[in-house]
């Protein structure tokens, strides 16, 4: 398979999408591919179809990876839109390599081009005043999130052993779904091979930008991927299948972050943050401070504000972020938390 260590949940959601989704996804594509000219297979893929295939892969990407589908995105990580090598000596020769790693997750149908947004990066930002040195991962952000946790535990511990120079702080950055992601593989790192993986334990910093730690009402209902994939240039043509979801996106809707198990009729392990570890999150709210209970419920137009802070009516469920390190932006949008200057200087203070 082109990407291993699929797990049940991504092959029941890819038998669910061939049969759903497989009779429209012809046109869909036809729609997409006249939106861009990726047509000369010797020219680097530009950001239009990087764009395009990342939210193709968010929406059937479960399928794509069962199916051996060279459309499928295998997990990676990533510079300036270039692979990373992991092996140390290429990688001590590279320029601005420095002791402060932050590695920065993207959200659900995103890619790692796509941190940059409307001329902000705040990666970039946080290199040039802060001494970090980002590193993209990219992932197919259909699979399940267990699988994607999986996985990056082990590419995460290849990445601290070819790090060139000693790690001083080991900070992870991430957007939506990428913060399921993150706590995904911390968790899983920390049971791989009898505590054997070094880098859970070494990780200073978590930073959440609109994750759904309690899940996002809104996709459940259908509407909150449609409503992201119409703000992706060439990609609204996806949001014609309909109801169809991933395994991915499933597990967003949900908030899993290891796989729910079929005896317990798809409830899911409680999963705490790493204690080792500081954890920050971060909400948006489309509406203005002070705007009530409507607007926090709503929050960025796909994870309400309490999804998003990790709070739940039931306390054992609560995430423990304490409350210097939980902050909400208002007037802002689930992507705008990639161009926000406040949340820029949340994390320039955080981060510092």
């Amino acid at each position: 398979m082109t990407q291993p260590l699929l797990q049940a949940a991504d092959l029941r959601g890819a038998a669910r999408l061939s049969t759903q989704a497989m009779a429209g996804l012809a046109s869909v594509v036809e729609a997409m591919q006249s939106g861009i000219d990726a047509s000369d297979p010797h020219l680097p893929p530009g950001p239009e179809r990087a764009a395009l295939v990342a939210a193709l892969n968010g929406v059937l990407g479960d399928y794509l990876a069962a199916s051996d589908n060279p459309l499928a995105i295998t997990m990676a990580f990533r510079q300036a839109g270039r692979a990373l090598p992991l092996d140390r000596f290429a990688l001590r020769s590279r320029a601005g390599v420095t002791p402060r790693l932050l590695v920065m997750l993207h959200g659900v149908c995103m890619n790692d081009l796509q941190w940059q947004r409307a001329g902000h990066d705040h990666g970039e930002a946080l290199a040039s005043e802060r001494g970090y040195t980002p590193v993209h991962l990219v992932y197919n952000s259909g699979l399940s999130v267990s699988t994607n946790g999986r996985i990056l535990a082990q590419l995460m511990e290849r990445l601290y052993d070819a790090w060139p120079v000693p790690i001083e702080r080991l900070s992870v950055l991430a957007h939506g779904m990428g913060g399921l992601v993150a706590r995904s593989a911390i968790h899983h790192g920390a049971l791989l091979q009898r505590n054997a993986l070094r880098w859970p334990g070494r990780v200073d910093d978590l930073i959440c930008l609109g994750a759904p730690h309690h899940g996002a009402p809104l996709e459940r209902a259908g509407h909150g991927i449609d409503h992201l994939l119409g703000a992706i240039p060439h990609a609204a043509p996806l949001a014609r299948l309909g109801k169809v979801r991933s395994a991915g996106i499933d597990d967003m809707a949900l908030g899993h972050v290891v796989s729910a198990s079929a005896r317990d009729r798809g409830t899911c392990e409680h999963v705490s943050l790493p204690e080792q570890t500081r954890c920050f999150a971060v909400a948006a709210s489309l509406g203005p401070a002070g705007d009530g209970p409507k607007s926090r419920r709503l929050g960025d137009g796909l994870v309400p504000v309490a999804s998003a802070l990790g709070l739940h009516p039931s306390p054992d469920r609560r995430l423990d972020f304490a409350p210097d390190r939980r902050a909400v932006v208002f007037e802002t949008g689930h992507l705008d938390l990639l161009s926000s200057p406040e949340v820029y200087g949340l994390l320039r203070g955080w981060l510092g």
